[in-house]
């Protein structure tokens, strides 16, 4: 990877962050896009699994900072979709829109549901309709602005795959 994709890949990573902490409330939606997962996945199939899920923890860490009740469930559920994202590198960099698509909802729906795992916070019935009803809409969600995204970056910084 030359300089100049890395520089666009981290500046991506920063302005997704961004859009986590600045649209995402503004939006106020039960089944809202996670902009933090995107920008995990973007970067993770970028990196080694080591690095990927010490990206994912380290976001994951900054993430529960804001929720102390559930310190540590996001960070668990970051750093394994990080290091699944890396070592599946092999699948996604297909040049298939519909398989980033399907890339980006599971690696959202793998992290609600381990994260709704370790959390513990619901009881049964709502942890039931949270997996089941809610966390497929968030992930679809989040896998069409994930496509959105990488097919931004795309069109930046290789024209000629667009």
């Amino acid at each position: 990877m030359n300089w100049r994709k890395a520089v666009a890949l981290i500046v991506a990573f920063l302005i997704l962050v961004t859009l986590h902490y600045t649209i995402r409330p503004l939006l106020g939606w039960r089944a809202s896009i996670d902009f933090l997962v995107i920008a995990v996945l973007l970067l993770s199939v970028r990196m080694r699994p080591g690095a990927a899920a010490l990206l994912g923890f380290l976001t994951g860490l900054v993430s529960d900072s804001l929720t102390p009740a559930t310190l540590g469930a996001g960070a668990l559920a970051m750093s394994v979709v990080g290091f699944a994202a890396s070592w599946l590198r092999a699948v996604i960099f297909a040049d298939n829109v519909v398989l980033h698509a399907f890339f980006f909802f599971i690696g959202k729906w793998a992290f609600d549901l381990i994260y709704l795992v370790v959390a513990r916070g619901a009881p049964p019935l709502e942890l039931l309709a949270q997996a089941g009803v809610w966390s497929p809409l968030s992930a679809a969600l989040t896998a069409a602005a994930g496509v959105f995204v990488m097919l931004a970056y795309r069109m930046t910084l290789d024209p000629q795959h667009a």
